[in-house]
């Protein structure tokens, strides 16, 4: 038992410092090769910010553990909700842009409707998951072909971040940001077969059920980066780029994370996912979009709505560890 605990440790240790690195040295290739703006924010580290749920989801359906994916996709949607945006949101009210109201929010209920319906029949398909990975392409390229007609008015403060990193990116050199991208990819599989293994060690041992430990100690691990993230950008301000990493995250889960798990291995999945799970994701989102339309008067969700996020999800977790099995 310690053993498989102190591997899943470094397991998730690992898995969050290999995807930084992948994403500071894609950002910096697709620097060197000219790529758009628009483009490395949507592709490379819009793909990076979900590496390690995508990674680790393929390798547990790949071992036959595809429950754990399907936990890892739904926990980690949760945990981002819940979590990252309570927490956030106390530390900092969150800003609600417009484009984000009329946009995004509709976009993540519908692609979580979508998860739901292809899981009513109580299995995931390689079907259902070739058309949750058609939604996925057709969700990018309607948002590349939106962001290239709308022109964007960027705020001074996240200007002077993005052309900070953005410049930092062009310093590294090729052979650096090749190496960083092709290093992180590898480190990247290697630290999530090691997660995957203490993590199924530790199920074992306790006697939870794959979906259970991937709902919690996956789902929670491979979101830490992104809490860490959270947290220093709202010390910065900049709560709106969280909101943002939230909904692309949650909706890149939802889609490319059980898409490809189902594909790799069709699954006939836990009931309790579609009675507790699915409830709990469809609410909190719910929750998300009833508090960005319920706009105040300058326009954020506030520290009272922060905690309400918060507690719910603490409530969830704490469910889940006392009737886990």
């Amino acid at each position: 038992m310690a053993l498989a605990i102190l591997v899943t440790l470094l397991g998730l240790v690992a898995l969050g410092w290999s995807a930084d690195k992948f994403v500071a040295g894609a950002s910096a290739v697709a620097s060197h090769l000219g790529m758009a703006p628009l483009l490395v924010g949507m592709l490379v580290v819009g793909f990076g910010t979900s590496a390690p749920e995508l990674v680790v989801s393929a390798f547990a359906a790949a071992g036959g553990n595809p429950e754990i994916a399907l936990g890892n996709a739904l926990g980690s949607n949760i945990a981002n909700i819940g979590l990252i945006l309570g927490v956030t949101a106390l530390l900092v009210p969150i800003v609600v842009h417009r484009g984000v109201l009329r946009r995004e929010l509709p976009v993540l209920l519908l692609v979580t409707l979508v998860l739901v319906g292809t899981m009513l029949d109580g299995e995931t398909s390689r079907l259902d998951a070739a058309v949750l990975l058609l939604v996925l392409v057709a969700q990018l390229a309607w948002s590349i072909r939106t962001g290239r007609r709308e022109a964007v008015t960027v705020p001074a403060d996240e200007l002077a971040v993005e052309i900070e990193e953005r410049e930092l990116e062009r310093a590294m050199s090729r052979r650096a940001a090749w190496g960083w991208t092709l290093g992180g990819i590898l480190l990247l599989v290697a630290s999530s077969r090691v997660l995957v293994w203490g993590a199924v060690g530790i199920a074992e041992r306790l006697g939870w059920s794959d979906l259970v430990i991937g709902l919690t100690v996956v789902a929670i691990g491979t979101s830490a980066p992104e809490l860490a993230a959270a947290v220093v950008a709202a010390r910065k301000g900049a709560t709106e780029l969280v909101l943002g990493n939230v909904i692309g995250s949650n909706i890149f889960n939802t889609l490319a994370v059980v898409g490809l798990a189902g594909l790799i291995a069709p699954s006939v999945n836990d009931p309790s996912a579609l009675t507790r799970d699915i409830p709990v994701l469809v609410g909190m989102t719910l929750a998300l979009v009833v508090m960005g339309y319920h706009r105040h008067r300058d326009g954020r969700i506030n520290r009272v709505e922060g905690a309400v996020l918060l507690a719910a999800w603490i409530g969830y977790t704490v469910l889940l560890l006392t009737t886990a099995s």
